[in-house]
Order: C-alpha cells, then structure tokens, then sequence
C-alpha cells in the first residue's frame, strides 16, 4: 500500500518533488486543499492536483514532464488549411465554465466520472475570476466547437484541458493561445503529461529539474497580461497575421 505524505487543509508544505513516486509517474502527496492559495503555490513548484471523484485530493510532479516551447508549436499541413479556411471564431474568457464542463464531457461518457469534478470546476472557475485562469473558445455558428483552459502564471501557461466538436477544434485554440504567449514572451506550456496527440503538435519531454529550473526563470509573483474577454473573429487580424508568417507551402503532414 503507497504511504503519501498527507496534507493538512490549506498547507502548502509539500514535499521536495524528488520525493515523488516513479510509479505511478509523479504523485507526490495527498490531502490539503482546492483553495487558490494552495494551488497557486503547488503551480509555482510545478505541482498539480489531478485525483478522480471520491478519491482524497492527490498532487503530482511527473519526471519527465511535457511541455510545448510556443515558438516550437508545430502546424500540420491539414490543420493550416482549416486555419486558411475558416468558417469560426475564436474568443478569450468568453465561456470558462463551459470550456471546463467540455473537457470533462469525454471522460463522463468514457467510464461515468471525470477527475473534473465539480470541486475541480469550482476550484478553477475561482481561478477565473482572479485572473489566474483562462479559456479559448472555438466556435463554429455559435456552437462551441472546441476548447483549451488553463493557469497562467508569470510567463507559463499551465494547461489543463482541451477539447474538440469539430476536427481541429482543440488544435485551433492551441494554435491561437500559442500565437498570444509568443508575443507575450511566454517560456513555455506546460502540458504535464506526454500523449501523441500534443507530440504530434510539437510537445516534448524534459527531466524534472529541467522544468523546475524553467519555473524558477519564468514565474513572478503577479498574474500574467489579462486575456482579452471580446469574441475575436477567425478573419480578423490575428488570422491575417499568423497567415501571413505560417503561409509555407511546405508545411508537415
């Protein structure tokens, strides 16, 4: 039976990540609590709570960890000419809550719960309205289509979730929130844990202390720039622009 460090509500004295499991891959300890104190201070050390319904909260930091450098983000072939063609918008802030309750949708029907729980919900959606948390929305005749959430912190985004309607839907606000923290001088995205999916969209693995190193670099004691909350349309300048930088004829399948 694994023997956790145990957490007592609100504490924030987690254990030194190299204490974390190799199996399973980065738990490092149980208990505490969702408050936005204690889950911004397990961000900055690049802890994460991740734990299913009914199940005591668990916080891990996985070694190898995933993550995508923004101007590394790589756009196939199929997803630029869905870019090209449009046909949807995108927005910023717009619908948090719905962005959230989509990306549990899939594990809902999957096995009949989600580790997005309702406390996970309630937790993030407080984020939100601090300004640490964010969503993009994809929308296709006023139908959210696809989606991505997560934390921003100094100049790393946290991601936590996506997820799609539509082809390319989640590929789509990956694209357009990648394009912002490029701007913005962003280090990295922070995506946890390695699936093909994001490797296939650039996504690489790095040791633990790699990470942590990156962390200590790139994360300030203040939210990062305010995310606009407009609804911005897929023909506006932000596509115009990202055509005319990302417009290869030889871009990758």
């Amino acid at each position: 039976m694994i023997q956790l460090p145990w957490l007592e509500p609100d504490s924030t004295a987690f254990p030194c990540t190299s204490q974390a499991l190799a199996e399973p891959n980065g738990l490092l300890a149980a208990g505490g609590s969702l408050s936005v104190h204690c889950i911004l201070s397990a961000y900055q050390r690049g802890i994460f709570p991740w734990f299913n319904e009914g199940e005591p909260i668990l916080w891990w930091s996985p070694s190898p960890r995933t993550v995508i450098y923004p101007d590394q983000l790589h756009i196939s072939r199929s997803l630029h000419k869905a870019i090209r063609k449009g046909g949807f918008s995108v927005s910023v802030n717009l619908d948090f809550d719905a962005v959230v309750a989509a990306c549990a949708e899939p594990r809902r029907q999957q096995s009949g719960d989600t580790w997005i729980s309702p406390d996970i919900q309630a937790a993030y959606n407080e984020l939100h309205l601090q300004g640490y948390a964010h969503s993009v929305e994809v929308w296709q005749n006023n139908t959210l289509v696809g989606g991505i959430y997560g934390i921003a912190l100094g100049h790393v985004f946290f991601g936590e979730s996506m997820f799609s309607r539509m082809t390319n839907g989640s590929k789509i606000a990956l694209v357009f929130i990648a394009e912002h923290l490029k701007q913005w001088h962003y280090r990295l995205i922070d995506c946890q844990v390695y699936n093909d999916h994001l490797a296939r969209m650039g996504a690489v693995e790095i040791p633990r202390d790699i990470f942590e190193r990156e962390l200590a670099k790139s994360i300030i004691n203040t939210p990062a720039p305010t995310l606009s909350a407009n609804a911005v349309d897929i023909s506006s300048p932000w596509q115009q622009q990202w055509l005319t930088e990302n417009d290869q004829p030889g871009a990758t399948q």
